[in-house]
């Protein structure tokens, strides 16, 4: 019997796992960074500060709070004068094995992969300069694009050292939006240009300690995937929709594990959607990813977790996952 934590590194290594993973059984410990050495992902308790200053405020609860540079409050007008106003923080006081034990109190790692993430150099420049003006940056500007994340990644990359070395993590993940539901933000060489060369050097840091690589990269960005294979990608989250997801998993199974593919945002998630329509698209998921490996199971509803709609699919789908989807592989498919 597996513990969790090698079950998911069999499917990472392109192997069929004993069961199909799921959130309901936890196999990853997510460790978050301190304030000061990363972008805020979650603002619960009011706005939070990035590393050169960019002021973070959480929307509330109908996002979970999820962290987003103040609109507006954008503190770089010009890639041609980031010199002047972005300055990586001083790290030579930092007591990182005190900060980096406190981490790990109470962590099981013989059961859970240690994890942490980061190279998120699209979104740090746009947490700079705004959307609009990060793009503009990008095709205008390229060379002062590139001289400014090379000198962000000096303050990154310090950071994963420090990372890899006291926490010995299981799995690194890159986590950088890059697309919109439609379409990549910018082509795969412009990404290859200003966005991989620092990504590589994240992926092949976190390779050389001994972690697996995974990619967090919303919307359609399947254009991208041969470039994460080249650095070294494992898996995939969370595998939006809105990509060829049944092409995908054909052309690379074995190589690309994929966690998602379900649509989240669309009709069947609901909580109006009656439970048959549900539970039908349910067993075309499962049916659709599972043969083969490289699969996560990771159905998530949308509403509010206190609707009780929401609460009674959840259980549905919760109670489907353990009699019908988790041993799929015992049962001989």
């Amino acid at each position: 019997m597996l513990t969790p934590k090698q079950n998911y590194l069999t499917i990472l290594r392109g192997e069929i796992p004993e069961w199909i993973p799921s959130w309901y059984e936890p196999y990853m410990e997510m460790l978050s960074k301190d304030p000061g050495f990363g972008n805020p992902i979650m603002a619960p308790n009011g706005p939070e500060y990035s590393p050169w200053g960019v002021r973070f405020v959480g929307s509330g609860p109908e996002n979970n709070f999820g962290a987003i540079p103040e609109p507006g409050n954008f503190i770089l007008r010009d890639i041609r004068r980031w010199r002047d106003v972005i300055r990586n923080p001083d790290l030579s006081g930092v007591d990182w094995e005190r900060m980096m034990k406190k981490k790990l109190e109470g962590k099981d790692r013989d059961n859970l992969l240690i994890c942490t993430s980061g190279g998120d150099y699209f979104q740090t420049l746009v947490s700079f300069m705004g959307f609009e003006e990060a793009l503009i940056a990008m095709y205008e500007e390229p060379e002062e694009v590139f001289a400014l994340l090379d000198y962000v990644s000096q303050h990154c990359i310090a950071v994963l050292k420090q990372e890899l070395y006291w926490l010995k993590i299981d799995s690194y993940g890159l986590a950088d939006d890059c697309a919109a539901a439609r379409a990549p933000f910018f082509s795969v060489d412009m990404y290859r240009q200003l966005i991989k060369p620092f990504h590589q050097r994240h992926a092949e840091l976190a390779l050389d300690a001994g972690a697996v690589v995974e990619r967090h990269d919303c919307g359609c960005c399947q254009q991208f995937i041969d470039d994460w294979l080249d650095m070294g990608v494992s898996s995939w989250n969370p595998a939006q929709t809105s990509n060829d997801l049944k092409h995908i998993k054909e052309k690379y199974l074995h190589r690309l594990t994929l966690n998602g593919c379900w649509d989240n945002q669309g009709a069947v998630s609901m909580p109006e959607t009656p439970d048959d329509v549900l539970m039908a698209a349910v067993e075309d998921y499962v049916a659709s990813f599972a043969p083969g490996g490289g699969f996560t199971f990771c159905v998530g509803l949308s509403g509010e977790k206190s609707d009780p709609r929401v609460q009674r699919k959840e259980q549905l789908v919760k109670d489907y996952y353990f009699e019908h989807v988790k041993d799929y592989y015992r049962h001989g498919h």
